[in-house]
């Protein structure tokens, strides 16, 4: 079930529902999905569905992974991305190979240091991590060329446009609790933020002030 195989109708899957970027597509075909997740549900890491990775998280789908990486990455290359939730580092590790630095904030400690166990299994060392309240970002190491947040505020936090460089994108699902959630598009202009809709999706909250040791 984690076989090269497997990964290639994955792809395939992807593909067919739109995702045109090439080198998305390679980055997830070559990055082993079954590794982020607990053994006993590893044989479903190669389907194209959301997973529990304990906690009340997920692992997310991979066809969102692979659109909100193409969007994030849709204006050309990125050097500095914050990243809003490490979670189980799946979407971490996707991010690491396309861009020169990952600056990826957990509020909870226990799937952030499985998610470093991973990175480092993977070979991956341009990432650093912090464990702290996503919401508030990381202001110490901004501004960022592009923000990507794994979990759904119900608006957005003002202190994630605030540390988007000028030219930056965030990339953020927006919406209540167990209702219709929205994919968006922010771009950071001389003169303001430009807003776009993307899609209908379906993410985890972003929870503030509580941060998990």
């Amino acid at each position: 079930m984690t076989s090269q195989r497997t990964r290639d109708r994955l792809i395939e899957r992807l593909t067919e529902q739109g995702i045109t970027d090439k080198a998305v597509l390679n980055v997830i075909r070559g990055t082993p999905r079954h590794i982020f997740l607990d053994e006993a549900l590893s044989h479903r890491a190669y389907e194209d569905s959301s997973l529990p990775i304990g906690f009340q998280q997920t692992l997310s789908q991979p066809y969102i992974v692979a659109r909100m990486t193409e969007l994030l990455l849709a204006l050309g290359p990125r050097a500095r991305v914050l990243e809003v939730g490490t979670g189980s580092g799946y979407q971490t590790a996707i991010l690491a190979q396309m861009v020169e630095r990952v600056f990826s904030v957990e509020r909870i400690r226990p799937l952030q240091e499985k998610a470093r166990q991973r990175l480092r299994q993977l070979g991956l060392h341009n990432v650093h991590l912090r464990h702290a309240d996503g919401g508030m970002g990381w202001k110490d190491r901004g501004p960022f060329d592009a923000i990507l947040s794994a979990a759904a505020p119900e608006v957005v936090p003002a202190e994630l446009l605030e540390q988007l460089a000028v030219g930056g994108r965030l990339v953020i699902p927006v919406g209540p609790v167990g209702k219709q959630q929205s994919l968006y598009v922010y771009d950071k202009t001389e003169t303001g933020i430009e807003e776009q809709l993307i899609e209908p999706v379906l993410f985890v909250p972003m929870v503030s002030g509580v941060v998990v040791a």
